[in-house]
């Protein structure tokens, strides 16, 4: 099956069983009430900004987790968290940023939108601050390299030996529905865990994420991401160059990563408008997933990069209505509408 497919199918397992410390037979949580927040593609390099995407992220909540869903379902910029606008006194805006002015502004006005900050004009002047302190909310951080094929590796040992010699992330895991042999345990770092991942023939019709079964090959080993790490930047022949990346950056490379992973969650797909789109709100343990399955292809698609006038299957149609982000609300700890974030002022327009 496609990388995208197993993908899904693998976040909607994982959000059913409340996270990654669910799985194994030795499996533990510090917290067996509160589920993990799952997200899909995330940037975590630090040196070289996008030379490293994640597949999935499952952030671990941490003390302060109640606070941060307080306000907002959003990502925070980190521009904003950075800056010396605290939940105090308000201050001039202009005097809060160590960055350019115009980056300043954007990341006031996205956390005033977002309800992060609040304004006060005096003079014509804007004085905001922050509606609450930023809360140490997040705890274990755990990336997951999707591989269903491992006959067709790509460039699956440098992007783990990535991960692991950068250790932005708590710990690596490799997940594959392949037979997992000696010589492909020897060919990726020992700190990185492995997954197989097992279903039944019919389970893909069906789209159904409680049939997959997880075996735990290898236990991941923790990471340390107190410390500095080493960022490959690129392989030439003899020869690799690389950053130093220091704890402080790091810090803050988690941080980046976990507030993306809690604004955008993993249901970032669209559902193909044609009528070979025939998605299913499957359950799995009192949750639902909908996922783009198709009829025609019998197989779940990339609407961005497979559906469209040029499929032979493509059958004209509106797109398939689904709630995804109130499945999101209602399976997970993320809430969409947290008490310190204003609502959206939406149809007002039809009392007029």
């Amino acid at each position: 099956m496609s990388e995208f497919a197993f993908e899904l199918e693998l976040c909607a397992h994982l959000e059913a069983q409340r996270g990654v410390s669910r799985i194994g037979d030795d499996a533990t949580s510090s917290d067996p009430e509160r589920a993990d927040i799952l997200a899909r593609q995330l940037g975590a390099s630090v040196a070289e900004p996008g030379g490293r995407i994640l597949d999935i992220v499952c952030v671990e909540p941490g003390p302060e987790f109640d606070d941060r869903t307080a306000i907002t379902s959003e990502t925070i910029p980190d521009v904003a968290i950075e800056s010396a606008v605290g939940p105090g006194r308000t201050r001039y805006w202009k005097d809060t940023f160590d960055c350019h002015p115009d980056q300043a502004r954007r990341a006031t006005e996205r956390a005033l939108e977002i309800g992060f900050f609040e304004r006060e004009l005096r003079n014509g002047r804007e004085y905001v601050r922050q509606v609450a302190r930023y809360p140490d909310w997040y705890d274990r951080i755990v990336a997951i390299e999707n591989k269903p094929d491992l006959g067709r590796p790509g460039d699956l040992e440098a992007q783990l030996r990535t991960d692991v010699s950068l250790g932005v992330v708590d710990a690596v895991v490799l997940a594959t529905e392949s037979y997992v042999t000696r010589a492909h345990l020897n060919r990726i770092p020992e700190a990185v865990g492995v997954w197989r991942v097992h279903r039944e023939d019919a389970a893909l019709n069906d789209g159904d994420p409680s049939s997959l079964e997880v075996e735990v090959i290898r236990e991941p080993t923790p990471l340390p991401v107190d410390e500095p790490g080493v960022e490959p930047l690129a392989y030439e022949p003899g020869r690799t160059d690389v950053a130093i990346v220091g704890a402080d950056a790091k810090a803050r490379a988690r941080r980046r990563l976990a507030e993306r992973a809690y604004g955008k969650g993993w249901r970032t797909y669209g559902l193909p408008a044609c009528g070979a789109c025939q998605p299913d709100a499957i359950e799995s343990k009192g949750d639902t997933a909908t996922l783009p399955y198709c009829v025609w292809a019998n197989r779940l698609v990339d609407e961005s990069g497979e559906c469209g006038p040029d499929c032979p299957g493509y059958e004209s149609a509106s797109a398939p209505e689904a709630a995804l982000e109130a499945e999101r609300d209602r399976n997970t700890p993320w809430v969409a509408e947290p008490r310190g974030k204003r609502r959206r002022q939406s149809g007002l327009d039809q009392f007029g």
